[in-house]
């Protein structure tokens, strides 16, 4: 059987490799490269042993209840790559950064009754084991009836705003509990988080090559259309080359493939709203951040978070100090959309200066 995927990121990979050796496999990505999302940066450093790092285009890392994610990586073998490391948070606002790592952190930054109140959300958070019922819920309206207006204001608020901007008020409790969950899972010097020690690029090149083994092919095109007759699949056209298939994989937005098929798309909600995200890289001589990873912003800058990846990761592995500024926007009339990289660049150094005076 012949089958096309859409889209080499991690999800295309992953589902040509279950298929690999069972069925004929061609995986269609847009990008010089595979990987999608987890892509990654091949950066020449004449400091590193290589000559050479790579660091992933967006800020990547992995928590302990990502199962399927570390089971895959035993089974390519990368399993001694996976470090387990300490990633600290913090919380930037009224000019001054709030570790965020332990209760006694959190209790330095917040009021006292506010630090009760979050502690009871966050016990009674734990405590839901089925979350489908809070999807009619929205975050704001649990957090107000359980913790009430002032940790709403002061803790979730800036946390929501960073990142669903103007939808931060349609969040579901549901998402909100699960987060909760996972982050609240750590120990007494703060959460455990997941990075593969030379990058997730690792990850993406073990398993291109294993397709490649098995037979896969990986082809540089963009699809134009999946073309349908008598409801069943018969090929895809690539950059208008036709490819004759038996069935066709996506891993492509709803949005996206609605565009791309000539039938209607039973059961899938093509009107998702997605966002979009504005993340800089920036390369430094010198460390920003005493030792906070991910530090969360509250302050009339267009950026929601800064995250230091060499207080995670240590800088002598890339001969740098690297640190992501990245902020989420919900349409296309964002000023993040409609401005040129550089420009995007320009506004987050100015961003970084009113923080960091002097950076």
């Amino acid at each position: 059987m012949k089958t096309i995927i859409i889209g080499g990121g991690l999800a295309g990979l992953a589902a040509a490799y279950r298929l690999a050796g069972r069925d004929e496999i061609t995986i269609i990505e847009k990008e010089p490269e595979p990987g999608g999302m987890a892509s990654s940066y091949a950066v020449n450093s004449s400091n590193t042993k290589t000559g050479t790092y790579h660091i992933e285009k967006y800020y990547h890392h992995i928590f302990a209840s990502d199962m399927e994610l570390i089971s895959l990586i035993e089974e390519l073998g990368l399993g001694s790559r996976l470090e387990w490391l300490r990633g600290t948070t913090g919380y930037f606002f009224n000019g001054k950064i709030y570790p965020m790592n332990t209760p006694l952190e959190i209790m330095r930054a917040l009021p006292l009754l506010d630090v009760v109140r979050l502690t009871w959300l966050v016990l009674k958070a734990k405590s839901i084991k089925d979350r489908t019922p809070f999807d009619e819920i929205t975050a704001k309206q649990w957090i107000l009836d359980t913790a009430g207006e002032s940790v709403y204001n002061n803790f979730f608020l800036p946390l929501l705003s960073s990142k669903f901007g103007d939808n931060k008020e349609k969040v579901s409790a549901a998402w909100l509990l699960g987060r909760v969950q996972i982050r609240s899972n750590r120990g007494a010097k703060g959460e455990r988080l997941g990075y593969m020690r030379g990058g997730f690029y690792a990850l993406i090149e073990a398993m291109a090559e294993k397709l490649k083994e098995k037979g896969c092919k990986i082809i540089k095109g963009s699809v134009y259309r999946i073309d349908v007759v008598n409801g069943a699949v018969k090929g895809v056209v690539v950059d208008g080359k036709r490819i004759d298939c038996d069935r066709v994989i996506s891993t492509v937005s709803p949005h996206s493939l609605e565009k791309i098929i000539d039938s209607k798309l039973s059961g899938i909600d093509t009107d998702i709203n997605y966002q979009g995200t504005a993340c800089v890289l920036f390369g430094l001589r010198e460390k920003v951040m005493d030792d906070i990873y991910w530090l969360n912003i509250k302050g009339d800058v267009l950026f929601g978070a800064v995250i230091e990846h060499t207080n995670f990761i240590p800088g002598s592995d890339y001969g740098e100090h690297l640190m992501y500024v990245t902020s989420y926007f919900q349409n296309t009339e964002s000023i993040l959309w409609k401005k040129s990289n550089d420009e995007v660049t320009e506004l987050y150094l100015k961003g970084l200066e009113k923080l960091f005076p002097g950076l």
